[in-house]
């Protein structure tokens, strides 16, 4: 009976979360602290049913328990134990189930940590987040139930996905979870702003840490998952604009776009109504990479193979949840808006600038996704959106940002002087020049690759001046306070990446060849010599295993063991072998026999050389960083005398202005 408690544990969650949405904004609505009161044990009970539903999951996956069909469909006797934990989540009703444990996780930390807030507000705020429980709880109990039985109950199940069967699959979404749903906190904090008509700014303040964390969590999923990609797949890519890739990206632009727009909110009281905004499209673009993952429009190796009636469920939610946001937002934003005004010459201005490429480039990425589905229902035929349009209209509109993000930090609130921003512009221009006409010296002219030496220079030197301003003109205690540190991190980080793109792509070398054993190909400087095939066998699969022997002038450099693998239920696979250092991947992975009957044993094999593809992770986890030690800036932590400021707050209480 354990299945079956597991679904009561779900529909208890259910009724919690009713209570939770309910009684809590209706207490507040009407000043009743018994009411009120209940957020916080509503809250904590959920998380506990949710979390007992999601651990019987696991239980029965750990046991082979194959009279649950979402067992029976997802793992076999075979599977390793590591993937069939991953199984829980590697479909649909269980990435659901962790969708909304992860979410109860958020509530709880949030319910724990906001004590010295507000009661009316955190009763709002717990309020709105019971209400998006309610709706995945409502879709997961009615539309995707994983407790539903298979009697009788098969001797062995099926498997999961082959492609779903790397180490990769192990945190890759809960992390990239973390970060969808963690917006869903700055969402309930801007609804219950708006709900409450609060003018004072100390709730942006208060949601900052939450929206750093969230945006950093949200960088390592996409980081995460762009790896697995490229060691998985076999095709040495690293981001093809995949529509559940699109997905998770756009919310990450539009957070980008709403960490800068909440320092500009809290600290000059000015964007108050775009703040409010960009928090509600965050949270609603991570719904709709939910809508899009599970419809069943969508073709994608990521994507969800599901009844379209759960994905018009969840188009209905996005539709309550949107359209109720934006028309509170039209009757209450007025109200909000406000702030000091500030020159041409300001950070707010570089702010502004950058929100708007944030938000234009996500609407861009969101109009490509959508449009081959808008082609098909009007019967334009089939339309294909690919890299040509997404990489030329994300760096052209990218390139204000990346210009612009040096003489961030050196920007003053309000308005600056000129003549230190002349100052950094000669020197981190000379820089990047110098090092562009090094880098065309080096790599004969590749376009490619001198935009981005020069972007990175450009980014990273012009951080480091800042830093080593800092460092000589503050006190000890005082140089990098975390707010600063972070977004330092972020901005080096930004040009790391942009080395590791622009070069791989410029200097990146591929060759498909037919080797028989004993054969040398040269790519890149390395010779790569294939040393024939032999069978090796795992613990759920059967493989080919090449032996490619990589040296460089004499010199052996590696042994590599690309994998041809064929798993229980025959489903094919390839396993790429790769060889990474500093500064360039060597990258082997298996094709098929040129000939079954050919005495030379040759085969199709796939080789990469791949110069700085590690800077691009690397670039990409140092903003995840800058997200995650930002969030530990003392001001955003809440006291006591925070409860009372706000209360007594009136309407045109802002912030004291900080020139950090």
């Amino acid at each position: 009976m354990t299945p079956e408690l597991g679904q009561l544990a779900l529909i208890l969650a259910l009724l919690l979360a009713m209570a939770q949405s309910a009684l809590p904004l209706f207490g507040a609505w009407r000043n009743n602290r018994a009411l009120m009161a209940v957020a916080r044990p509503a809250a904590a009970g959920q998380a506990v049913f949710v979390a007992l539903a999601f651990g019987i999951l696991t239980w029965a996956f750990l046991q082979f328990d194959f009279s649950v069909r979402y067992v029976a469909d997802n793992s076999n006797l075979a599977l390793p134990w590591y993937y069939r934990i991953a199984a829980v989540w590697g479909a649909h009703e269980g990435s659901l189930l962790l969708w909304i444990f992860i979410l109860n996780l958020w509530t709880v930390a949030l319910a724990a940590f906001s004590r010295h807030l507000p009661e009316v507000f955190v009763s709002r705020v717990l309020g709105v987040l019971g209400l998006v429980a309610v709706g995945f709880l409502a879709f997961i109990i009615f539309t995707s139930n994983p407790f539903g039985r298979l009697l009788p109950m098969p001797p062995d199940g099926g498997d999961l996905n082959p492609v779903l069967q790397d180490p990769g699959m192990t945190f890759h979404p809960p992390v990239l979870y973390m970060g969808y749903v963690g917006f869903s906190v700055a969402f309930a904090f801007s609804i219950a702003a708006l709900l409450g008509g609060e003018l004072e700014l100390a709730w942006v303040r208060w949601a900052r840490p939450w929206t750093n964390i969230a945006w950093g969590f949200l960088s390592a999923g996409i980081v995460a998952g762009s790896w697995w990609a490229y060691a998985e797949l076999g095709w040495g890519g690293w981001w093809f604009w995949d529509p559940v890739e699109n997905a998770s990206f756009m919310p990450w632009l539009v957070g980008a776009a709403l960490v800068h727009a909440q320092a500009v909110t809290e600290k000059r009281g000015s964007l108050r109504a775009w703040t409010i905004l960009l928090s509600i499209f965050a949270f609603s673009l991570s719904l709709l990479g939910t809508f899009l993952v599970r419809s069943g429009v969508l073709t994608s190796v990521h994507a969800f193979a599901s009844d379209p009636k759960r994905g018009l469920f969840i188009l209905c939610f996005l539709v309550i949840v949107v359209g109720g946001s934006l028309l509170l937002y039209a009757l209450r934003a007025p109200k909000v808006a406000g702030g000091k005004p500030f020159a041409v010459v300001s950070r707010e201005t570089a702010v502004l600038i950058g929100n708007l490429m944030f938000t234009v480039a996500a609407a861009m990425v969101l109009l490509g996704t959508l449009f081959p589905l808008i082609g098909d229902a009007l019967n334009l035929g089939k339309i294909s959106v690919g890299p040509p349009y997404f990489g030329f209209l994300f760096t052209l509109l990218m390139l204000p940002v990346v210009l612009l993000m040096p003489f961030g930090p050196f920007l003053r609130w309000g308005k600056s002087d000129v003549p230190p921003l002349k100052r950094l512009l000669l020197r981190a221009g000379m820089a990047a020049v110098a090092c562009a006409v090094v880098a065309a010296w080096v790599t004969d002219g590749q376009g490619k690759a001198i935009a981005g030496v020069a972007a990175a220079v450009w980014c990273g030197f012009g951080t480091l001046l800042y830093v080593f301003k800092r460092w000589r003109e503050m006190p000890r205690g005082r140089r990098y306070p975390a707010e600063m540190a972070g977004m330092l991190l972020a901005h080096f980080g930004v040009g790391v990446f942009l080395a590791g793109v622009l070069l791989t792509e410029s200097l990146n070398v591929e060759r498909d060849v037919r080797l028989a054993p004993g054969q040398t190909e040269t790519v890149g400087g390395y010779d790569f010599r294939f040393d024939g095939v032999h069978e090796v066998e795992g613990p759920n699969w059967r493989a080919d295993q090449g032996v490619v022997t990589v040296s460089r002038q004499g010199r052996l450099i590696a042994v590599m063991h690309p994998q041809k693998r064929t798993y229980t239920r025959g489903q094919v696979q390839t396993a790429s072998a790769i060889d990474s250092g500093f500064t360039r991947d060597l990258y082997v992975a298996l094709g098929e026999p040129m000939n079954p009957n050919d005495i030379e044993g040759a085969w199709a094999l796939r080789l990469y050389h791949k110069p700085f593809v590690r800077w691009i992770w690397a670039g990409g986890l140092l903003m995840m960083l800058g997200g995650f030690v930002s969030a530990g800036e003392r001001r955003f932590r809440p006291h006591r005398a925070d409860a009372k400021s706000a209360a007594a707050a009136s309407p045109a209480v802002v912030t004291q202005e900080s020139h950090a």
